[in-house]
């Protein structure tokens, strides 16, 4: 009996004779070891396309399309330069008129053209030794004037944005057209004279300005172009504040009319000194005339006095005929 259930427990059962098999683990390994890969490149392709649609919903929030270009962050801003090559080599013959400026450097940047003098809204650049040159763009940006003056020679005019503009006038000819977009240094004319400013000869016009009005560009050769907006920016305030004492300085212009004034101010004293006599004279008048009623007054009286006076003895001449009248009766 013993013998029958020690056979009985030692016979092997069908799940432990396959495990007992070589093959069955290193296969077991190998399944898992692939549903493990299978998981992870699944899990793996379906974050690239979570991640894909996230971005979509993140650019559909932003302002920035995708389509337009970016803009380096770290780009230096241009500094605005001289409109020529080599800036040692020339020299400005004529300065940019400054009212602030003392009266020799004003009538040195003075302009004589058609008999009358007009101040130099630029400044005018000749070479040392007065051959022509080429003139570059100072800053870069795009051209809107490329066109010839009768007076001015030919002219161009480059847009830097934010209602800054170069002005380029006195050239002998043009190398860009209207639309055309120029970079820093890039030649653009070639040198030339005008009838405006005969005297400069061969020379170029260089004009900064901000919103159509003329700035000193030596003030901002070498800054930043943002410096011309702070600079416009602050004049603008400046001349904003004393709105009220500003409008009577229209009335001050024309100056040579106060001449006139100062001849009417003594016209008109005069017949105030008349009246100052006048009315001296009627109150000598009234003085006089009332003295006169008192001296008649004196005269009355004295007539008066006089008169009282011939009575008295008139009565006292009566008083003895009227005694002897009495004796005479008596008698």
């Amino acid at each position: 009996m013993r013998e029958e259930e020690k056979k009985r427990i030692s016979q092997p059962t069908a799940i432990q004779k396959f495990f007992r098999k070589r093959w069955v683990f290193p296969a077991i390994y190998l399944i898992s070891a692939a549903l493990i890969l299978t998981a992870v490149l699944w899990f793996q392709a379906n974050g690239d396309k979570n991640g894909k649609n996230g971005t979509d919903e993140l650019s559909e929030g932003t302002a920035y399309n995708g389509e337009e270009p970016a803009v380096e962050v770290n780009k230096q801003l241009e500094h605005l330069e001289m409109p020529v090559q080599d800036s040692e080599s020339v020299v400005v013959q004529t300065k940019y008129y400054d009212d602030k400026a003392s009266k020799e450097d004003q009538e040195a940047a003075l302009v004589f053209y058609n008999n009358t003098y007009h101040p130099n809204t630029g400044i005018d650049l000749v070479m040392k030794d007065g051959k022509s040159f080429d003139v570059v763009a100072a800053a870069s940006g795009t051209v809107t004037k490329a066109e010839k003056d009768p007076i001015l020679g030919y002219v161009v005019e480059v847009d830097h944005q934010d209602g800054i503009v170069t002005h380029y006038q006195s050239l002998a000819n043009v190398e860009v057209e209207a639309g055309d977009t120029v970079k820093q240094g890039e030649v653009i004319a070639k040198s030339g004279q005008s009838l405006f400013n005969k005297e400069a000869k061969t020379h170029v016009h260089f004009e900064v300005r901000k919103d159509g009005q003329p700035l000193n560009p030596n003030d901002f050769i070498g800054k930043p172009l943002t410096a011309i907006k702070e600079q416009k920016a602050s004049d603008s305030t400046e001349s904003t504040e004393p709105t009220e004492s500003t409008e009577p300085t229209e009335s001050t212009e024309p100056t040579e009319s106060a001449e006139p004034t100062e001849s009417t101010s003594t016209e008109s004293s005069e017949p105030s000194e008349s009246t100052t006599n006048t009315e001296e004279q009627n109150n000598k008048n009234a003085s006089e005339n009332a003295e006169q009623p008192s001296t008649d007054n004196e005269d009355k009286k004295s007539e008066e006095d006089s008169k009282n006076v011939d009575q008295e003895k008139k009565e006292e001449g009566t008083k003895p005929s009227s005694d002897a009248s009495d004796t005479n009766t008596n008698a």
